[in-house]
């Protein structure tokens, strides 16, 4: 990937799982509790039954003034908003609802300490806590705009609950009824006890009265506007450029990252284009017909991040396929990213067309290893076809282009070879770091760099003897997980034995690897054993990625138990040699994936959104609030 789109990469450090409704809601009533007792404290410090008494009354004034509030936006938001056409869920309205209230506390507790060191007073406080109000009712109507693609009119019902129902109480518990003339003998006999309970509660709240609301309303207007400035500012290069709203992004990005759901993929597949591209099996078959493994390699790149479109590849081949299915790394970046899951299975009935035109090979060639300046391939025919795996170690390099490897695996053909299956063996990288992050584009040194070390291998595979093909097979799911930077499949490993020489093919499911590993993968195995060639391969997979951005194999784990583990897998599968036969066929699949330029777009407008959005935001909010402040002033 470019440094722009590891920085769209870098989001996925935001990515967490949304607890559920009830654990929101559990949150929200300690907290509110504790807020409770700081804000009405009217108990003693010593641990007697009277004061224990008070801080629970004092507990549980928290609860029901600043608690209940949450726990109905929290339990009814998600109703409204349905009712209204949103697409809020339960985790998800609990969660906004818990995040108001940090924000209602934290407002207020920075106005009490203020009211504390300077003669502002007790005044300051409730004119913050209008201030407060106000605020999560701006924030939440961002969060609805964005989540349910609603307008601001329709969101602003379902995003003004909470501060409506923290006003209500407000009013009723304050007395603020007493200011105004509602009159009658019936309104005073039936309405009053219920509109007027200041008797029940803290003094403190005795000082609030209608201007209070009046500058509530006034100030939401005010943030409502603030809100729906920033959106169109923000949203206008998006429909500009791609032809989407920032919100679709919004809310597809927060849906996945608070609850694994699928709304990001609907936002990628309005930005894609249709691409055709190959997919390419390469199978064997052991003398009873039975297949032993096969290396399925389409020309697609497995992400963005998580299981998001093609992030989950590998496994979905290796469930698709009877053998031990090895899925390496193809010569395409993230502008083959495809959109959405249900592209994969385009890739998988490729791959059953292409099984059905395999014709196998009982004969092999011994393995040849070719260099030319930074780029190596380690290479083996099968029959007319061949297996090329490239490598830029021990330097540094991240996706190998599309145009790239195409080239590469012609150059190949030109030379005698029928078919070509090129592999990106994606195992050496410093990270996210630098400006490049050593993508291989068209037109670089390195492009023909591996063009020509592709041209001869594919000369030496033709002209070089063939001979009985042995294979055998290993693997393990390992006890590393995702954090750990290992995929499901763990690592497999598939020796070839032609004319007493052993080649040994290593697949980790993980997404590149640190610098040195591969080496001393390829050191242990080659040294001292019975295998003479070996290369490593990542599957690339971004399950890995839905956590961090930078999640490299080696990274996380011992390199010497990895080493070992490898080592132990190298000598299961030469134990599990026996004769096969091969054969190599490629499908053509159109799908639809990112598309030229538009990865690169999106990642542009991504960053642009986290780096100024910030800012932008920050001043929106300066001016909101300036203008609050203004007319707090005026009304005295």
């Amino acid at each position: 990937m470019t440094a722009t789109q590891s920085d769209l990469a870098g989001l996925s450090r935001y990515i967490f799982t949304a607890p559920s409704w009830y654990a929101s809601l559990g949150f929200a009533l300690v907290i509110a509790a504790m807020a409770g007792v700081a804000a009405f404290d009217s108990g003693g410090t010593s641990p007697t039954w009277r004061n224990l008494l008070i801080l629970g009354r004092d507990a549980w004034q928290g609860i029901f003034f600043i608690g209940l509030p949450t726990i109905i936006a929290s339990l009814g938001t998600t109703g409204v908003d349905r009712f209204v056409g949103g697409k809020l869920t339960p985790n998800r309205s609990s969660l906004l609802a818990l995040l108001c209230e940090l924000i209602l506390v934290a407002i207020v507790t920075a106005a009490g300490i203020v009211s504390l060191v300077t003669p502002l007073g007790q005044t300051f406080v409730y004119d913050a806590l209008i201030i407060a109000l106000a605020s999560i009712f701006a924030f939440r109507l961002l969060v609805v705009m964005a989540v349910s693609q609603s307008s601001l009119l329709i969101a602003a019902v379902p995003a003004s609950l909470q501060t409506v129902v923290s006003a209500l109480f407000l009013f009723v518990y304050s007395g603020t009824v007493r200011y105004l003339e509602l009159g009658g003998p019936l309104v005073d006999a039936y309405l009053m006890p219920y509109l007027s309970r200041a008797s029940e509660a803290p003094p403190e709240l005795w000082v609030i009265d209608a201007n209070h609301f009046l500058l509530l309303g006034v100030t939401c207007v005010i943030y409502a506007g603030a809100v729906y400035t920033f959106i169109r500012v923000i949203d206008r290069p998006w429909q500009r450029s791609l032809g989407v709203s920032v919100l679709d992004f919004i809310r597809g990005f927060v849906g996945h990252v608070a609850e694994g759901s699928r709304e990001l993929e609907d936002f990628f597949e309005k930005l894609g284009e249709e691409a055709v591209v190959p997919v390419t099996v390469l199978s064997f078959r052991d003398d009873d017909g039975a297949e032993k493994a096969r290396f399925v390699l389409p020309m697609i790149h497995p992400g963005p991040m998580g299981e998001i479109g093609g992030g989950n590849f590998p496994v979905r081949v290796a469930e698709h396929t009877e053998g031990l299915v090895f899925p390496p790394h193809a010569t395409a970046g993230h502008d083959f990213n495809l959109v959405t899951e249900r592209e994969v299975d385009a890739i998988l009935d490729a791959i059953d067309a292409a099984g059905e035109r395999l014709t196998y090979d009982p004969e092999a060639t011994r393995s040849v290893r070719t260099e030319s300046g930074e780029a190596s391939m380690l290479g083996q025919a099968f029959g007319d076809d061949a297996l090329l795996v490239a490598t830029y170690a021990p330097g540094f390099a991240d996706d190998v282009e599309y145009g790239v490897g195409l080239s590469a695996a012609a150059e190949a053909r030109t030379v005698g070879l029928d078919d070509v299956l090129l592999v990106d063996a994606h195992n050496s990288n410093n990270g996210l770091q630098g400006e490049d992050l050593g993508h291989v584009t068209p037109g670089s040194e390195r492009a023909f760099d591996m063009i020509s070390a592709a041209k001869r291998a594919g000369q030496r595979l033709s002209e070089a003897p063939r001979g009985r093909v042995d294979l055998g097979v290993a693997w393990d799911r390992t006890d590393w997980d995702a954090l750990d930077g290992i995929g499901p499949l763990g690592v497999r490993v598939a020796v070839v034995e032609v004319a007493g020489q052993h080649t040994a093919y290593v697949l980790v499911d993980g997404n590149n690897m640190v610098p040195g590993l591969r080496g001393r993968v390829v050191d242990a195995v080659t040294t001292g054993g019975s295998i003479d060639a070996a290369e490593v391969m990542t599957t690339d997979t971004h399950i890995v990625n839905s956590v961090e951005a930078d999640n490299q194999v080696g990274a996380a784990i011992d390199h010497g138990e990895f080493v070992a583990l490898i080592e132990r897998l190298v000598d299961e599968a030469v134990a599990d040699l026996e004769p096969v036969s091969a054969a190599l066929a490629t499908e053509r699949a159109e799908v639809t994936v990112f598309g030229n330029d538009r990865t690169e777009t999106l990642a542009s407008h991504a960053n642009a959104l986290v780096s100024m959005g910030g800012a932008l935001a920050a001043v929106i909010i300066l001016v909101a609030m300036a203008v609050s402040v203004l007319i707090f002033f005026l009304t005295g």
